[in-house]
């Protein structure tokens, strides 16, 4: 069993992804980790050395890679299934969940974050809810690719995230 998790960052893939693989007896794989681990550089520096084209190849040979896991939960990257044939690859390779929260919700998480995002870096608060809404809208076509479509718009709890899956 392959289950990927899909939808923008900050909308919970990792947390929900640890909690779902445990409840499931399964691997838990966060694709950034995996991404920073074979490439012995951390993404912040990827995207400073290589720029996001350079990190979206990585990302697509990563996805290429664990694509072939078995009983594992993948948290992908936000952006992830929009590039190349990644959305072909996470279909025709297990399930796929998105985890689609509005723009503030997201906003909220990420400005409480400790985690370094190259893509929102220095925004304030109206430019990244501008930014996350633009983005989201753009990546859509991909996201409601998914076979599961989980919708927030207020603080859900991961408990319940993973009884919906």
């Amino acid at each position: 069993m392959r289950i990927f998790l899909i939808g923008y960052m900050g909308s919970g893939k990792s947390m929900v992804g640890k909690g779902l693989a445990k409840k499931l007896n399964l691997s838990f794989i966060d694709m950034d980790d995996y991404i920073e681990e074979r490439n012995f550089k951390s993404i912040p520096q990827i995207f400073a050395e290589d720029g996001e084209d350079g990190f979206r190849k990585l990302e697509q040979k990563a996805l290429a890679e664990l694509a072939n896991f078995e009983d594992v939960v993948i948290a992908t990257g936000g952006g992830a299934p929009c590039f190349f044939n990644n959305m072909e690859v996470i279909k025709n390779s297990g399930r796929s969940v998105y985890l689609k929260g509005s723009p503030r919700i997201i906003a909220e998480r990420l400005k409480q974050s400790k985690v370094e995002r190259p893509l929102i870096k220095g925004k304030n608060d109206e430019q990244l809810v501008n930014f996350i809404d633009e983005t989201l809208s753009k990546r859509e076509n991909w996201y409601k690719q998914a076979d599961v479509i989980i919708e927030f718009d207020h603080d859900i709890s991961i408990d319940e995230v993973i009884n919906r899956i």
